[in-house]
């Protein structure tokens, strides 16, 4: 016999009592398991053992659990003219069974074929391989992706096509989605795109991996996209140096000397500035924009050039700080001695170069002989000295910038 004869099957195997055996069955053979040996059907009913008796012609057992040895039923199925084998009985019960592990296997490939996209992107840029393995780490793509190894195929495409066209020099970040992805919203926050897009950027521009808005708005920015321009500009005072249009004509001047100026990061971008007379010349950096209300206050016009960075430098405040960096500026920056600033502090030196200004253990101590506000949170190690958080510990004061405006301003006089 090569056949299963439907009919006789549905009488001999089709019962409710019984299906929890043909499903049994159903499961190894999709699962590339042999039907040998026995399934066991724990706390079985009594129609369930009457029904297997009936089938095999003995006692199903003791107790609660029921017994079917699989040879034993394929050699019923045989004898009885139902079916050839027991692979057949199931399938025409059931109906054709997919191999899943041959389903299993052929997603794989296609799976690997996709991530042999982004590998192709880390040939292209070394830099990037950190990101890789915490793509695979993570299983980002697939996320993102939905399980769709198509839409994972498809990303993977429009992120080659983002990343080309990087760095850009002041795009919107809708035409930028436009032109890799046909579609102006496809870097939009929150969206399968942007979820691998944005850490990527973050690796090659060298900031570290984060979330929110203005982090977004901030790795957009470190690669020359328009995202969010207007917002969070960055206060400075005194900074020399002008706009330059696209054909390099002088566009505006940065500042009125001796007032404080918001520069968007739009300004940055869309019109390169030019600082003037930078190279090797001290640019104040600090936390907080009291110190620059002040500065202009009591120095006006012969205040140093100051820059706030108003806590972790956002977008405006981040290209800025490249500029003057590339321009050969020596950055000092001073910030509140907390935990908080601490963390500031360690961010800015490491991302920009900048050394410490009046942030050392010597002025907290001094700072803090007076008394003030209790110092809490978490420690955090100063990465340029390491006694600093030990005092800190040890004093348990909190001292902000406010509190040294004095000598603060003392180092701002040319």
């Amino acid at each position: 016999m090569t056949t299963a004869d439907k009919d006789l099957l549905g009488r001999l195997l089709g019962g409710d009592d019984l299906r929890w055996l043909i499903e049994r069955m159903r499961v190894r053979i999709e699962r590339r398991l042999p039907l040998d040996g026995s399934v066991t059907l724990q706390r079985a009913t009594h129609a369930q053992r009457r029904a297997v008796e009936r089938l095999l012609g003995r006692r199903a057992g003791h107790g609660d659990a029921i017994s079917v040895p699989l040879p034993a039923l394929e050699a019923v199925v045989a004898r009885v003219g139902a079916a050839p084998d027991l692979r057949s009985a199931v399938e025409a019960l059931t109906g054709p069974i997919a191999d899943r592990a041959a389903d299993r296997d052929a997603r794989e490939l296609a799976w690997g074929a996709a991530m042999r996209q982004l590998e192709a992107l880390t040939q292209a840029r070394p830099i990037l391989e950190p990101w890789l393995e915490w793509v695979r780490a993570t299983g980002l793509l697939r996320r993102v992706a939905h399980g769709d190894v198509s839409v994972a195929r498809e990303l993977t495409s429009r992120l080659a096509g983002v990343l080309s066209r990087l760095p850009a020099e002041g795009m919107p970040i809708s035409i930028l989605a436009n032109l890799a992805a046909d579609d102006g919203h496809a870097l939009d926050p929150n969206t399968p795109l942007s979820a691998l897009v944005l850490p990527a950027i973050a690796h090659l521009v060298g900031i570290p991996t984060g979330e929110g808005a203005e982090w977004r708005r901030t790795v957009w920015a470190e690669a020359g996209v328009l995202c969010g321009e207007l917002t969070n500009p960055v206060l400075t005072l005194n900074l020399p140096g002008d706009a330059l249009t696209p054909t390099g004509r002088a566009l505006q001047n940065w500042s009125e000397v001796g007032q404080p100026v918001h520069l968007t990061a739009r300004q940055l971008l869309r019109h390169s500035p030019r600082m003037n007379g930078l190279n090797g010349r001290l640019v104040h950096l600090c936390e907080n924009p009291t110190v620059v209300a002040e500065a202009a206050n009591r120095l006006g016009q012969q205040c140093a050039p100051l820059v706030c960075t108003s806590t972790h430098p956002a977008a405006a405040a981040t290209i800025l700080l490249r500029v003057l960096a590339e321009a050969g500026a020596v950055l000092l920056y001073h910030g509140d001695f907390d935990w908080a600033g601490i963390t500031i502090a360690n961010g800015i030196i490491a991302r920009f170069g900048a050394r410490p200004w009046r942030l050392d253990t010597s002025a907290y101590r001094r700072a803090a002989d007076s008394g003030g506000q209790r110092l809490r949170g978490r420690p955090v190690l100063a990465t340029w000295d390491r006694d600093l958080g030990t005092a800190m510990q040890e004093l348990g004061v909190r001292v902000e910038e406010e509190r040294v405006m004095a000598e603060l301003l003392n180092d701002l006089i040319e």
